[in-house]
């Protein structure tokens, strides 16, 4: 079922719809068209209490106010960081804005993120929503007109599908994420130090001291506090003396997956409070595992208070600096090629 209601106004006026798509066993999502965003993902826990397990806020002048931590949004044309903010794409180079550090984090500042984004279509059938957006040639100093679509799609056994679709007039750079913050007690319970995670992947990317930028190097995970091979809590590895972990205060790397563009299981992730498990599956060369390691205590939806390791996100993406690190899958896309890339977040309950 899908219903749509008013999410408030932008800073400029323009009207935010929120889009609430559910399925029979009650399972929720909502997405708000500004930045696309995923405002809420509910689903039902072990005790039977309905569980909203990704942080947000109530309305979209919260998002504009807050947008330095992208809760639930839609991230490009790049995610994550390019170094220098500059890039260099058939012999021209482009600059960027250095909005982190000297370097270019999640596009800019005034990205899609935290543009309205049209409601494009909504599909019964389907259970799905899609969103599309333009982004002109030389905006957030990309090359080329790119019109942008990203569709959800909630499905009977409780997994969110969102598929992204891009195309360009000029070469370009195409590399889309979501940037939702799990917490799978509840958005609104605090430290996630006892969730337990795995992570389907062998090596990681560390990260320079400064600046979060990747070395070049691929590191295998294994005698790391990085190994999430296995099952294991975060709780304990944030206080490590590992130089990866004092970089970031915690976690923030990216984990190269060896899907070879297919879509399969990228990680695992677990509350034994409430029973919620959550699978998550993709078709991208890596996926960002950051712990809300600078979250500011703040005020979010229904009141809760949010800080530091209160969610974790699985940002599906390219390596970060990949446009500028020829050791890493190039996020490329052609003049007229079509981008298409999934990522499914799918939930039950374990019975612990």
């Amino acid at each position: 079922m899908i219903e749509r209601e008013s999410f408030g106004q932008d800073g400029l006026g323009n009207s935010v719809e929120a889009i609430t798509i559910s399925n029979q066993n009650d399972t929720r999502v909502k997405i708000a068209s500004l930045g696309a965003t995923i405002i809420s993902f509910a689903r039902r826990d072990k005790n039977g209490k309905m569980q909203d397990i990704v942080l947000g806020y109530d309305d979209a002048s919260d998002y504009l106010e807050q947008n330095e931590y992208y809760f639930g949004a839609t991230v490009g044309r790049n995610a994550n960081r390019i170094s220098g903010a500059k890039l260099t794409i058939g012999g021209v180079e482009y600059t960027l804005e250095a909005n982190s550090g000297g370097n270019n984090l999640h596009s800019g500042s005034n990205g899609i993120s935290h543009r309205v984004w049209e409601v494009a279509e909504t599909d019964e059938k389907e259970n799905s929503a899609t969103f599309q957006i333009f982004s002109g040639d030389l905006e957030q100093g990309f090359p080329g007109n790119m019109t942008i679509r990203t569709t959800f799609r909630l499905t009977e056994d409780d997994a969110l599908h969102i598929s992204y679709e891009a195309v360009s007039d000029r070469d370009t750079i195409a590399n889309f994420t979501n940037h939702s913050y799990f917490n799978l007690s509840g958005h609104d319970s605090g430290y996630i130090g006892r969730q337990k995670l795995k992570i389907y992947a062998d090596e990681f990317t560390p990260l320079t001291q400064t600046g979060s930028i990747p070395t070049g190097e691929i590191r295998p995970v294994k005698g790391t506090p990085l190994d999430f091979t296995e099952f294991k809590a975060f709780d304990g590895e944030f206080d490590s003396d590992y130089d990866q972990i004092v970089y970031v205060r915690g976690f923030d790397h990216n984990f190269l997956l060896k899907n070879n563009g297919k879509l399969e299981l990228m990680a695992e992730a677990v509350s034994e409070e409430t029973g919620i498990h959550l699978y998550a599956y993709t078709d991208c060369p890596g996926v960002q595992l950051y712990t809300g390691n600078f979250i500011k205590e703040h005020r979010g939806k229904a009141g809760a208070v949010y800080k530091e390791r209160h969610g974790f996100c699985l940002e599906a993406q390219y390596v970060p600096d990949a446009p500028n690190q020829t050791a890493f899958v190039t996020p490329l896309l052609k003049a007229g090629d079509v981008y298409r890339s999934e990522t499914v977040y799918r939930l039950t309950l374990d019975n612990i």
